[in-house]
């Protein structure tokens, strides 16, 4: 049994202040309890915070060069504890070990080494004429990351935050408790200066809204659910602190007549389903040419029903459970509803897999017959459920993919680089992978309408922890 009873405030592993509840790791693949968590107060964020602002004048007077040997520090211990952080986010989320080695841990430390190249090159100084253009650390950053990708999240916006100059508060999901306790080790280990990085355990209604509403918080990065980026939004407004949020998403991948349609469906499924379907970019929609919809779906639900559904320890597993049983809970809730509404299951369907009695497994789901004012093919299902929907022409498909609340991403496959490019262009999404790419760290990341605003990686990414300062002789 794990019991994690203490933050990390002002340099120092500290207890949780009166008041602080508890909360029940549980492995979602067993069901079974396995350790004890501390959730902190209004108190505690105080603490951090109070922390974060005594050293922000330290820190964000600090060189290039200081910048650059911590996160070089952070990164070696980081790479010597990747099969450590592997197994935690297997035990936490239920993610297949092979996809923890492969991504989960290691992004972590690809996010670094991303944001190394971005502080050794990135001009903070400028000249225009006689007037001189300053970039400088918007001051203390509180970030609140989500669970399905947690190292991710976390380096995603600790490293930039800190390059920039930025002292931090973090609060991590207290569903993935474990690989950010592992983190703040790195941090302690690093010799991360006393209040430059702290970290504090909590839910969003306690501790993320007090992170957002304090006064003495410049900046409020989320990454989570709509509905909580439009909570802590609210909860910053009176205090005018900037607000960076990536949301959301109902990302759709646009198959074009001239695709390979094998490769294209079953690589879109493929997409949809790892992290079983826990990913807010995942391409949950997938519109192909009516003229051969059912030939599409065929591929679609072959593709499906040969995923390795089971134990996330074993290493032939490809889909592990979902996270938790709140998000079991709504995943076979949104399936119901897209029986209940007429669509189709090709694949899948509610319930467990079969010969799972116990986790939460669910199973990957197809569903066909869908039209796009569904609900299933407009809410945010975050589970490995892919919609398929008949287009007519482009201008049709270009059509369904714009017609949603949400703007994170969109896909593409196409025999034509040119016109792919051109229907891209032509997407209202905050980014576009053609033909199966993958993520580029190196670029900027984040959603148009509901799905958020600003960015993260990449120079823009680190731009959203500075404010731009112009002096003129």
């Amino acid at each position: 049994m794990t019991t994690l009873n203490r933050f990390y405030i002002g340099g120092e592993w500290v207890p949780p202040s009166p008041g602080a509840t508890v909360f029940d790791i549980v492995d979602p693949a067993t069901e079974a309890l396995t350790g004890k968590l501390s959730m902190g107060t209004a108190e505690d964020a105080d603490r951090a915070i109070a922390a974060a602002r005594d050293a922000f004048p330290r820190w964000s007077g600090s060189s290039r060069a200081t910048r650059i040997a911590l996160l070089e520090r952070i990164a070696e211990i980081y790479q010597r504890r990747l099969p450590e952080i592997a197994q935690a986010v297997r035990q936490e989320i239920g993610a297949p070990i092979s996809l923890c080695n492969a991504l989960q841990a290691p992004i972590g430390l690809a996010q670094l080494r991303a944001t190394l190249d971005t502080l050794r090159d990135y001009a903070f100084e400028t000249t225009r004429g006689k007037s001189t253009v300053r970039r400088e650390p918007v001051g203390v950053a509180a970030l609140i990351t989500p669970w399905n990708w947690p190292l991710n999240q976390i380096l995603a916006k600790v490293a930039p935050a800190l390059a920039a100059g930025c002292t931090v508060v973090l609060k991590p999901s207290e569903i993935a408790p474990l690989d950010a306790m592992i983190f703040a080790e790195i941090m302690h280990e690093a010799g991360t200066p006393a209040g430059v990085f702290n970290m504090v355990f909590g839910d969003g209604r306690v501790v993320g809204a007090r992170l957002a509403s304090h006064a003495d918080v410049d900046m409020v990065s989320i990454t989570g659910s709509t509905r909580a980026g439009v909570e802590v939004a609210i909860s910053a407004a009176p205090t005018v602190k900037r607000v960076a949020q990536e949301l959301g998403g109902k990302s759709a991948l646009l198959v074009l007549d001239d695709a390979d349609l094998q490769i294209a469906v079953s690589g879109g499924v493929a997409q949809c389903m790892a992290n079983s379907g826990q990913t807010c970019v995942a391409p949950t929609r997938l519109l192909v040419p009516r003229a051969r919809y059912e030939e599409a779906v065929a591929i679609a639900a072959a593709t499906a029903n040969a995923l390795t559904v089971g134990d996330p320890g074993d290493p032939a597993t490809r889909m592990g459970p979902i996270s938790n049983r709140l998000q079991y809970e709504k995943v076979q809730r949104m399936i119901a509803i897209g029986i209940e509404e007429g669509a189709r299951v090709a694949a899948g369907g509610p319930g467990r897999p079969e010969g799972l009695t116990r986790g939460f497994y669910a199973r990957p789901t197809i569903f066909a017959d869908v039209r796009n004012d569904m609900a299933i093919a407009r809410e945010e299902i975050f589970g490995p459920v892919l919609t398929v929907i008949p287009y007519d022409d482009e201008e049709d498909a270009i059509r369904i993919a714009n017609d949603s609340v949400y703007g994170l991403a969109g896909y593409i496959a196409s025999g034509s680089p040119e016109r792919a490019r051109k229907v891209a262009a032509r997407l209202r999404v905050g980014s576009v992978r053609i033909n199966g790419a993958m993520l580029d760290i190196n670029v900027p990341f984040g959603g148009y309408k509901m799905s958020g605003n600003g960015r993260e990686y990449g120079a823009e990414g680190l731009e959203e922890f500075l404010e731009c300062k112009s002096v003129t002789m």
